[in-house]
C-alpha cells in the first residue's frame, strides 16, 4: 500500500469518490469549489493506493484560505473492498500527520467526524463510526469529544433577554482577562484539557488568538456587564467561512447560577440576526448540559452530532 498527497493529475479520481455511509463527507462540487478558494489543496489531499495503483482511500484535510497548514480532517474514506479499513485509514492519517509535522505544523490537525442526530440507534451509523474511530485512535488522535452542532433560524424567533446586562467594547487585555477567568470551572472539554496542559493564562491566549483568526470581526466582541459595571462575562459573535455563528460566550465563576448565560446568548443572537443572518450556527459538548439547555431555550435546534478526535497536548 502506498500513501501520498495528490497532484492536480489526480483530480478526476478524487472527485469520483462517493460515500454511501451515514456520516458527513465531501462531495465533488463542494471539494472543487473550496479547492478554488484554497480551503482544500492537492498537497492536503492524501490517498492510499493498492499494489495495482488503484486509489482505495482518501483523506481530505481542510484549512482556511489563509492557513499555512491544514486545520482538520473533513473526510476519511476507505473502500469497503479493503479487508481492514481501520488499519488502512490509520496508516493514511499517520502518513498525512507526519508530512504536516515535517512541513512545520505546530500541532496535528484534528479529525471532525459528522454524524446524524440519534446515530446510536442507527446500526449503519455505528458501523461507519467504528472503523473511523479505530483509525483515528491508532493514528494518535486519542482525545475524544462528542459535540452538538446547533442552528438558529429566524422562524425560531429572537430569544428574550432579561435586560439585566449591558454590553460594551473592551481592550484585548480585558478580553484576555475574562477568557482566563471563564476557563476556571468550565464544562467545555477542550477548555479543560487546555487549562490542564498549559495553564489558564496560555489557554486563554490560545482562545483569543483562535477567534482573532476567524472570519468574524474583532469589532463584534462585547463584554457583558452588570448594572454596577462589574464584568459578568463576554459575548463573541463570530463567523465561519460558511455562516455567522455564536463564537464564544461565558460567565465569570462568581456570577454563575444567575441565568446570565441566557442574556449573553440572546445578545449574540440579536447581533447576528440584526446583521441579516438567516442561519446562526453553534457548537457545545454533549457533556456541557447547562449550555445545551441554554441553546434550547434560545430556540437553537440540534442539527448534527460531531465526534472530534485530536492529539493530546504535549
Amino acid at each position: 500500500m502506498t500513501f501520498r498527497p495528490t497532484t492536480t493529475a489526480d483530480l478526476d479520481l478524487i472527485t469520483a469518490v462517493t460515500v454511501d455511509e451515514p456520516v458527513g463527507w465531501i462531495a465533488a462540487d463542494r471539494y472543487l469549489e473550496e479547492l478554488r478558494e484554497g480551503m482544500y489543496r492537492p498537497e492536503w489531499t492524501w490517498v492510499a493506493e493498492d499494489g495495482e495503483g488503484r486509489i482505495v482511500a482518501r483523506a481530505l484535510w481542510w484549512g482556511q484560505a489563509s492557513s499555512e497548514h491544514p486545520i482538520a480532517l473533513d473526510c476519511l474514506h476507505v473502500d469497503p473492498s479493503v479487508p481492514d479499513r481501520a488499519a488502512v485509514g490509520a496508516a493514511l492519517v499517520e502518513a498525512s500527520l507526519r508530512a504536516f509535522a515535517g512541513q512545520g505544523a505546530a500541532k496535528p490537525p484534528l479529525y471532525n467526524l459528522t454524524l446524524p442526530t440519534g446515530w446510536r440507534e442507527d446500526p449503519a451509523a455505528v458501523a461507519a463510526l467504528t472503523w473511523r474511530q479505530e483509525a483515528a485512535l491508532a493514528a494518535g488522535l486519542t482525545d475524544r469529544v462528542e459535540r452538538l452542532r446547533l442552528e438558529w433560524t429566524p422562524d425560531a424567533g429572537l430569544p428574550a433577554s432579561g435586560g439585566r446586562l449591558g454590553f460594551t467594547e473592551g481592550t484585548d487585555e480585558e478580553f484576555l482577562d475574562v477568557f482566563r477567568r471563564i476557563a476556571v470551572g468550565s464544562l467545555d472539554g477542550e477548555t479543560r484539557r487546555n487549562v490542564a496542559s498549559m495553564g489558564a493564562e496560555a489557554a486563554a491566549r490560545e482562545e483569543v488568538d483562535f477567534y482573532l483568526s476567524c472570519p468574524g470581526e474583532r469589532s463584534w466582541w462585547r463584554l457583558a456587564r452588570t448594572p454596577d459595571g462589574a464584568v459578568a462575562g463576554l459575548a463573541l459573535p463570530s463567523a465561519t467561512p460558511y455562516n455567522r455563528n455564536v463564537g464564544y460566550l461565558g460567565v465569570v465563576p462568581e456570577l454563575r447560577g444567575h441565568g446570565y448565560v441566557d442574556d449573553i446568548l440572546a445578545e449574540i443572537t440579536r447581533v447576528q440576526a440584526a446583521a441579516g443572518a438567516e442561519l446562526i450556527t453553534a457548537t457545545t459538548d454533549t457533556d456541557n448540559a447547562p449550555m445545551a439547555a441554554a441553546f434550547a431555550r434560545a430556540g437553537y435546534r440540534v442539527a448534527q452530532t460531531r465526534m472530534i478526535y485530536s492529539a493530546p497536548e504535549a
